[in-house]
């Protein structure tokens, strides 16, 4: 297990974002012009540091009340399996239960790959299918 790595309460940068998005296989998951206001429009985040180096990442999106999302929960390949992404999960879930003045719905979309995270800290599907859908931006 590594423990020599530091959570810091903080939305990864633009570039610390890239780096561990393609790292992880999501190359093609966004338009990289668009992340620095994606990551503004967070509710919070969370960074792992080893030494100088971000190597986990994860932020909450949504309403701030009621409605949190896990959004790009992520950990360097090299550094998965050692507990990081479970720190971070946790971390993204105080923040949730801290703010929320009720009891909240915190919702995520999952690899396959990450399900057992998840689980294992209390997701189930319920009754509800997770559905998505792209929308393009309409042209003037």
């Amino acid at each position: 297990m590594i423990d020599t790595y530091t959570l810091l309460d903080r939305l990864p940068t633009p570039a610390e974002h890239r780096r561990i998005a393609e790292a992880v296989g999501w190359s093609n998951a966004f338009d990289w012009g668009t992340v620095p206001a994606s990551l503004a429009g967070s509710l919070t985040g969370v960074v792992a540091v080893e030494g100088e180096d971000v190597i986990g990442m994860g932020r909450l999106v949504g309403d701030g009340v009621k409605y949190f999302y896990v959004q790009d929960l992520a950990v360097l390949p090299a550094y998965q399996g050692a507990g990081i992404g479970t720190a971070l999960l946790r971390r993204l879930l105080d923040h949730a239960a801290g703010t929320a003045p009720s009891t909240a719905f915190v919702g995520l979309f999952a690899t396959d790959g990450a399900v057992p995270l998840y689980q294992r800290h209390g997701f189930t599907r319920g009754d509800m299918s997770g559905m998505f859908r792209l929308v393009t931006p309409v042209e003037d």
